[in-house]
């Protein structure tokens, strides 16, 4: 079963410093039909503009990825974790039993872009940790490149969850072959371009949710750039 969550039907606000997508339930866009996916809870598209930011703030009990498309990410953090983030760099921050953070637009001219998404934890209450590391382009493309998992499969950062976080850049006219175990589902967002999965649709930040599948096939004309979440 595919459903797609089409991109103009996720909350938006304009904060004027911040632009915002929520493709499930965050602050103040509420919407009971979509509170989340299997364990995937949040899936953020943030634009900061020059100068904006979030400052410090807490957090707990969530596992934090930040995966940047654009610009540059300023971040630090109360474990002690911080720096700045580029095109190509993933952050996870394990917030555990609590931390405070800060994250800003680290250029004084261009906006920084980024995907923020939270993933409940399978155990509540664990040591906070942060780490971030960087994944060259020609690692995705044409392949899935997993950038969060519990196991840290193909060099990806860790997560307490059984959840597999990947990413992938197809080129033009390229396809991907993936296979859903037993009791698996799948959450396919599209960072930017176009896809068909199985057939079915998604264009520039829809998500398409995968449930009692075996297999997918991503195919695209004109080339995408998609996460790919592999869920319980």
């Amino acid at each position: 079963m595919l459903t797609v969550r089409k991109s103009n039907d996720r909350g938006y606000f304009d904060h004027g410093w911040l632009k915002t997508f929520h493709t499930f339930s965050f602050s103040g866009y509420q919407d009971p039909r979509y509170m989340g996916f299997r364990s995937l809870r949040v899936i953020n598209e943030d634009v900061i503009e020059a100068g904006g930011g979030f400052g410090e703030h807490p957090h707990r009990d969530m596992e934090i990825i930040t995966y940047v498309t654009g610009g540059v990410l300023a971040h630090k953090d109360s474990t002690g974790g911080g720096g700045e983030l580029r095109r190509g760099d993933v952050q996870v921050m394990t917030a555990g039993s609590g931390l405070t953070h800060s994250e800003f637009n680290g250029s004084k001219e261009k906006p920084a872009k980024l995907l923020q998404i939270w993933i409940k934890p399978a155990e509540k209450g664990i040591a906070p940790r942060y780490q971030q590391t960087h994944f060259e382009e020609k690692q995705k493309r044409n392949r899935l490149q997993p950038i969060a998992s519990p196991d840290e499969r193909g060099g990806s950062l860790p997560i307490g969850q059984d959840a597999i976080v990947s990413a992938t850049i197809l080129e033009p006219e390229e396809e991907l072959s993936v296979d859903l175990a037993p009791d698996r589902h799948a959450w396919i967002q599209v960072v930017d371009g176009s896809a068909t999965v199985n057939g079915t649709a998604i264009n520039t930040g829809d998500g398409l949710a995968v449930s009692e599948e075996s297999h997918l096939q991503i195919a695209t004309e004109q080339g995408a750039e998609l996460l790919v979440f592999d869920l319980a």
